[in-house]
């Protein structure tokens, strides 16, 4: 058996204890990032990490508990470009859209279809093993602008030379997952970072306001080194991030997150209520279209 017919091991699930957060988020707040792991999309192969059962009954569970009332699931790297577990958790609930993965090899037409079905973006994953391939970006993009869809990247801010000139180039939206994905002990000051928040401040790009843990290296619930980040990308521009659970919390390399306290981590991260209404009600309006 050759080392790409080894599956991963199994990521741990999501906790079961999901009770009610201090903080009371306003009506239609949006989980703008999370994913749904049930039938039919199988595994592919190769792949970064297996995936736990996490339904989508499950996933209504925790939205209620938290006081979600829209939200956006996208599609993970161990479904590739199969797309029918995404769909399908979107076709029963009116108020999720959906950001799918394709290559580059897709057609309009086929867009279309996806866009019919709630799809409003497209993901490309730069950190994880799948069967996606997305090939030249600007290429990509200018397909997708055929849609009106925006562009997701799951990439290190830092490894992207000139993010001014690649933004520039790109004729739809740019979303980056989980703060930029940037270690957090590389720091504010970081030029990949620092080139970041200039496009962001510009109006440029989007930010997910998602995934402390993914960047963090405390093991503490709040993950304070993580906190700089957040502030400087509040403070730059607002109006241009969004917030995500990234539940079940696949490949975390720490403790199993706590959903509640992500969730009160709000109040500390976004301590102004206009603020947060606009980070978690009115900017998921504008960018995926509620």
């Amino acid at each position: 058996m050759s080392p790409d017919d080894t599956a991963p091991p199994l990521c741990a699930a999501p906790r079961a204890d999901v009770a009610a957060p201090e903080l009371v988020l306003p009506a239609n707040a949006c989980d703008c990032h999370f994913h749904v792991f049930d039938a039919p999309s199988p595994q592919v192969m190769p792949r970064t990490y297996t995936a736990p059962p996490a339904p989508l009954a499950q996933l209504k569970r925790v939205h209620a508990t938290l006081g979600i009332g829209r939200s956006v699931v996208v599609q993970p790297s161990v479904y590739g470009t199969d797309n029918r577990t995404t769909l399908s958790a979107i076709e029963s609930t009116a108020t999720m859209k959906a950001v799918v993965v394709v290559d580059n090899g897709v057609s309009i037409a086929e867009l279309r279809a996806l866009s019919e079905a709630g799809a409003v973006g497209c993901r490309v994953n730069q950190l994880f093993q799948s069967n996606a391939a997305a090939g030249d970006l600007k290429t990509f993009a200018r397909t997708l602008a055929e849609v009106n869809w925006h562009l997701q990247m799951l990439t290190d801010v830092t490894a992207i030379d000139d993010l001014a000139s690649l933004v520039r180039a790109l004729p739809v939206p740019l979303v980056f997952d989980h703060l930029g994905h940037m270690r957090a002990k590389q720091g504010v000051d970081h030029p990949g970072f620092q080139q970041l928040l200039r496009v962001l401040g510009d109006g440029q790009v989007w930010v997910k306001l998602s995934g402390p843990y993914r960047v963090s290296d405390g093991t503490t619930p709040d993950y304070a080194d993580v906190e700089p980040l957040v502030d400087a990308l509040v403070r730059t521009n607002p109006e241009r991030l969004v917030w995500g659970s990234d539940w079940p919390h696949p490949h975390v390399p720490h403790a199993m997150p706590d959903d509640t306290q992500l969730v009160n981590l709000l109040s500390r991260w976004l301590p102004d209520a206009a603020t947060r209404h606009r980070v978690l009600v009115d900017n998921p309006a504008t960018l995926y279209g509620f």
